[in-house]
């Protein structure tokens, strides 16, 4: 047997009755903000007594998560995108067997949260059975192309391939207001409504400033050290070389930076990083598959990097402001939409200068950072259980509303 239907027979075999479908091309341990989101999708919906079904790509390293998910995780045979690791772009033609599988199974509603090759089985599933097809706009895809090809007019074949996807979806989400306009510049002209991530990090009070002061000793921070933070992909669209540029000019300042994550530019971050002359206050953690590990360095931190013009509603901010850590992010950015600055996070102009400077204004004013990081957990952390909530609501509603347009009767 080939080891695609090996890995397919084993999921496909638990379950044939209908349920949702969660669709996205990644899906942990690839730890990006999306594959998150699709995985709390699936387990919220589960802990609220609902069927789930999830479809991703096969990624080495998934049996333990296979394992531990209660609910059924279908791997499309896939294989790794050159020079985007971990990345895996999804083949299912090389598995007759998954294919046959999956065709027999019954959905009652699909959600895919990436236009690829997940998103089109999705669709493929949704035209054949009669059914809803929900879509989350959750990327900004042109930036990912132009990054990898040079050629300006696959690009933008390649975007209008994503617009096509959303305008075969019955409705299309997006997880907050500032992301419709690069829906719409990229070409979509149907309807859209805003549908929040949430986080699973919310803690109570008490628990995170012990969990604070265990870290900061772990890692070891001295008492008049600033903490500073990052996590997300290493890559340049995340505007990294704006956080090192901006470091490098306050480097006599009492703080150290770390980063959580992993992707294509970590060998040339590390260079940047012994250019600048910061290799004493920086530190590059790698990814941290632990959860908990992850908290307690959002806790521990005093303030959350996060200058991204990239990102359109990242989960690491929300993350970091349940842990009560405020976040530093550009004006005018789309992932700065939930941010008032000074009251629960931070925002300067899109100058290296400015944002050194307030970096070293707010080193000053730790309470500061204390009360805006207060406000944040109030403000921006909404628990992934209430969002589900709502999404179990919308999902209702659109059933409903397609059975009537399709003139489907129970």
């Amino acid at each position: 047997m080939h080891m695609w239907d090996f890995f397919c027979n084993f999921a496909l075999a638990k379950s044939k009755q209908s349920m949702f479908g969660i669709f996205n091309d990644n899906f942990p341990p690839i730890l990006d903000g999306v594959a998150l989101t699709a995985q709390n999708y699936a387990y919220w919906l589960t802990q609220k007594g609902y069927d789930v079904r999830v479809i991703t790509d096969y990624a080495p390293k998934m049996d333990d998560v296979i394992k531990a998910a209660p609910y059924p995780i279908d791997l499309v045979p896939s294989v790794t995108i050159p020079f985007r690791a971990p990345y895996r772009y999804g083949m299912p033609h090389l598995s007759p067997s998954f294919l046959r599988q999956f065709r027999k199974q019954e959905f009652e509603l699909v959600h895919a949260h990436c236009p690829f090759v997940t998103g089109d089985l999705a669709y493929s599933a949704a035209k054949k059975q009669n059914i809803p097809l929900v879509a989350t706009f959750h990327s900004k895809y042109r930036q990912d192309f132009e990054h990898n090809v040079p050629n300006k007019r696959v690009v933008d074949w390649m975007v209008k391939h994503i617009i096509k996807f959303f305008e075969k979806a019955d409705e299309v989400w997006i997880p907050q207001a500032a992301v419709e306009p690069t829906l719409r510049e990229y070409g979509f002209k149907g309807h859209v409504d805003v549908v929040e991530n949430g986080n699973d990090f919310c803690t109570p009070v008490e628990m995170i400033e012990s969990m604070r002061a265990e870290m900061r000793a772990e890692l070891g921070l001295k008492q008049d050290e600033i903490m500073l933070l990052f996590v997300g992909q290493h890559i340049w669209e995340k505007n990294i070389g704006f956080i090192l540029d901006a470091l490098a000019l306050i480097k006599d300042k009492p703080f150290h930076l770390y980063m959580v994550g992993t992707g294509y530019a970590v060998s040339a971050i590390h260079r940047k990083i012994d250019e600048l002359g910061l290799q004493d206050r920086v530190t590059l953690l790698g990814n941290i598959h632990d959860r908990g590990r992850l908290k307690r360095i959002d806790a521990a931190a005093d303030l959350f990097l996060f200058p991204s013009l990239y990102d359109n509603a990242p989960l690491v901010v929300r993350e970091a402001a349940a842990m009560h850590t405020p976040a530093l992010m550009l004006q005018e950015s789309t992932a700065a939409e939930v941010i008032q600055t000074d009251v629960n996070g931070f925002l300067t102009p899109n100058d290296v200068q400015a944002y050194a400077d307030r970096i070293v204004y707010l080193m000053a004013h730790p309470k500061m950072l204390q009360q805006v990081g207060d406000k944040a957990s109030t403000t921006i952390a909404r628990s992934w259980e209430n969002v589900i909530e709502e999404v179990i609501l919308r999902y209702r509603d659109i059933q409903q509303s397609y059975k009537l347009k399709h003139g489907i009767t129970v």
